[in-house]
């Protein structure tokens, strides 16, 4: 039986960020990945600049804008910063850079293995058994390893997605409380087509249901899908931890995900980094993921405070987007990755704001 420092379960942006981290610093790393792709996943693609979209090679960003445009039952407004807000990219190419970074640091990577039995010291897989002295689970939101860990995954979204291929001019969310309640619709616009789809509290909605309010909006808006087959996807927000002895979960397994808005790539990658600098020091500082999951978790008790009554909801909704019209709710308040600058720094994203009432 092979032996190994770390074994990571998925090969998601979580998964690969830390094998080449922990590979760059000498450890003896496995990752294993039951899909042939790396990267392949339902998924908008949207990232903040602040969160991720800065730190990314110019060629994986998509789409970069400089201007949001949100509308509700009642409102539109328009933010407009002097910088990028949001960037779209390209699940499959973000999975093959990140998977060649891995491998470059002396990472070892298998794809198209499955995962069958996890024990205390090593694990079997469909191309063998394995030994490790960490366990890492980044296998997204229906983490075999968080099921061995006995953790329950209550608390989830869901999300569809239709990737047309037919280019937009404008990034738009749609906080639609009467179809979406909490939730909310998005046109994200990539290179060469574009990601339309919805999310919401799966307490708040199922899927079928989900699914006829987002055909609904479609047609709403004469967005034709003619072609184009939704397809859905479970977002975990169900956050109880990431270090349970010398086994660690990390993006979607961990529960890190924003139940407000679905945003998970950035809380994966952070993640990832984090447990790999913890396993590789027990003292290493967690600050920069401890601030994510306070954000998250405030998240969380926004939604499990107005998520469920259609009243609250719509009221909710309307009042974000008046707050973001009128520049006392900044959007990034809103995002996962979004680091409060000290009093001496400037403010990399300066809005100019501007809407009206329906």
């Amino acid at each position: 039986m092979q032996q190994f420092d770390t074994v990571i379960i998925g090969g998601g942006p979580g998964g690969l960020a830390c094998a080449a981290a922990l590979a760059h610093k000498g450890a003896k790393v496995l990752l294993l990945e039951r899909k042939q792709r790396l990267g392949a996943k339902v998924c908008a693609g949207g990232v903040t600049w602040s969160g991720l979209g800065a730190k990314l090679p110019p060629e994986l960003i998509e789409r970069s804008f400089a201007v949001q445009k949100i509308s509700s039952s009642w409102q539109t407004a328009t933010l407009q910063a002097h910088i990028p807000i949001i960037s779209t990219v390209n699940r499959l190419h973000l999975g093959r850079h990140m998977a060649e970074k891995a491998l470059a640091a002396g990472a070892t990577i298998k794809a198209g293995v499955s995962v069958r039995e996890i024990h205390d010291h090593h694990l079997t897989t469909t191309d063998g058994a394995f030994g490790y002295r960490f366990l890492v689970g980044a296998d997204g939101s229906s983490s075999l390893v968080r099921r061995y860990l006995r953790l329950p995954a209550e608390r989830m979204g869901i999300g569809i997605n239709c990737q047309m291929e037919t280019t937009f001019a404008e990034m738009e969310w749609c906080l639609d409380s009467k179809r979406f309640g909490c939730g909310y619709a998005w046109i994200f616009p990539h290179r060469d087509s574009t990601s339309i789809g919805a999310y919401v509290d799966r307490r708040a909605m199922n899927a079928t249901t989900l699914l006829e309010r987002f055909l609904d909006w479609c047609a709403h808006r004469g967005i034709d899908l003619h072609g184009c087959r939704p397809r859905a996807s479970l977002i975990n927000f169900d956050f109880r931890g990431y270090r349970f002895g010398n086994r660690f979960l990390v993006g979607d397994a961990a529960g890190l995900a924003s139940g407000l808005t679905g945003e998970g790539i950035y809380p994966a990658i952070l993640s990832g980094e984090t447990i790999a600098e913890l396993i590789a020091d027990p003292a290493a500082d967690t600050g920069r993921l401890d601030r994510l999951i306070h954000r998250q978790r405030h998240h969380h008790r926004f939604l499990s405070r107005v998520g469920k009554n259609r009243l609250c909801s719509l009221l909710c909704s309307e009042a974000i987007l008046l707050g973001l019209r009128t520049g006392l709710i900044p959007l990034h308040a809103l995002e996962m990755g979004a680091e409060q600058p000290a009093p001496s720094q400037p403010q990399s994203h300066r809005y100019h704001q501007q809407g009206s009432a329906r």
